[in-house]
């Protein structure tokens, strides 16, 4: 077979084609007979589902809460009218109240607990597999059978008060109180998302170099010191990423609360979140549908401020230890000696390959 020659503008005959012209030449072929739509074609059902579960929707509810639309009227345009509402809404505000709640105590317990469970199901010792399948347990359980679970425990003639009572501390009204309730809901949370959390920390840590341990005992530091020196350091980009996981669901909590204190938020409303009062207003036959739209665009809005600021602040806080290890910059000049060496030496070889073939 006779190979195509091609001449260049130097008037040197070159034989074939490159590798680049054959890429070029399939990309126009590939052009012409339609094949580059077929990438496209591939995502065109997943992102049909986007669209019409999830953007629609969304839009659609944004539209929505500019209106003054119940369950079975479409509505008029008002405007702010539903914000204004909003802030002269009791009910708004403690709801409000209880989420934010929520997200201050809960989050630092999901982002700590589940680190130092994680350090402990690490060690290779007899039993630790039951042990780490223990703790997932919750996470694969249904929310609704462990809610319920811990409604039994709480109540007047439950576990726990059955333990008070024998100890003589009395029962305590944990489903009656609304903030011994709010409380609880929160101890569900924690527990129920201590395992999912173990295991993102489980895989951090196998990415700790051991290294690292090895050097800083040989250093005398102890397992306390090599903890905060070595240990989270190499995890705090996973404890940002759990902090913001933990975040957005804690603000975002439905379940628990609703199914401990029931579809009233417990005595008085006193520990309604604020997904449930979208859901209270926004349902039945009379619901408010422009306002818990104008309620979820609020909630959409406060979580994606609440991600953002956990994620800068996680990114504030890993510049400032690299510039206090001096990882860049002008601190970095030992690092910078060591790759000049280097280029030197490649330098000098290459020259003295050069010579020898010479």
């Amino acid at each position: 077979m006779k190979i195509p020659a091609a001449t260049t503008r130097a008037g040197r005959v070159r034989v074939g084609h490159t590798r680049a012209e054959r890429r070029r030449a399939g990309r126009r072929r590939a052009g012409k007979d339609g094949s580059a739509l077929s990438p496209w074609l591939f995502l065109l059902p997943a992102l049909a589902v986007v669209a019409v579960f999830s953007l629609y929707p969304f839009l659609a509810t944004a539209h929505q809460a500019f209106t003054d639309a119940r369950t079975l009227t479409p509505g008029r345009w008002t405007g702010l009218e539903n914000f204004r509402v909003m802030l002269d809404d009791e009910q708004f505000w403690t709801a409000l109240r209880n989420s934010a709640l929520y997200v201050l105590l809960v989050v630092p317990c999901t982002v700590l607990l589940p680190l130092l469970l994680a350090l402990l199901v690490r060690k290779q010792m007899p039993g630790v597999t039951f042990f780490r399948a223990a703790y997932y347990t919750p996470v694969v359980a249904s929310v609704v059978v462990v809610a319920l679970i811990w409604t039994w425990m709480l109540d007047d003639r439950g576990l726990v008060n059955g333990i008070l009572r024998a100890l003589g501390a009395g029962p305590v009204d944990f489903l009656g109180d609304a903030w011994l309730l709010l409380f609880s809901a929160m101890a569900l949370t924690v527990w129920k998302g201590l395992g999912y959390y173990m295991i993102i920390y489980l895989a951090a840590l196998g990415n700790v170099p051991r290294e690292l341990h090895e050097a800083a005992a040989v250093d005398g530091a102890g397992a306390l010191r090599r903890f905060l020196s070595v240990t989270l350091p190499a995890v705090r980009p996973t404890m940002v990423l759990v902090a913001a996981l933990s975040a957005v669901a804690a603000f975002k909590v439905f379940s628990e609360v609703y199914l401990m204190a029931g579809p009233t938020g417990g005595p008085a409303g006193q520990d309604t979140t604020l997904v449930m009062l979208v859901q209270r207003t926004g349902t039945g036959l009379n619901g408010r549908v422009g306002y818990s739209s104008a309620l979820s665009l609020v909630v959409f809005v406060i979580t994606l401020l609440l991600m953002l600021l956990v994620l800068r602040a996680g990114r504030v806080r890993g510049e400032e230890d690299s510039r206090a290890r001096g990882d860049d910059g002008p601190a970095r000049g030992d690092d910078g000696r060591v790759r000049h060496e280097a280029g030197r030496a490649r330098r000098d070889d290459g020259r003295s390959r050069r010579e020898e073939r010479g």
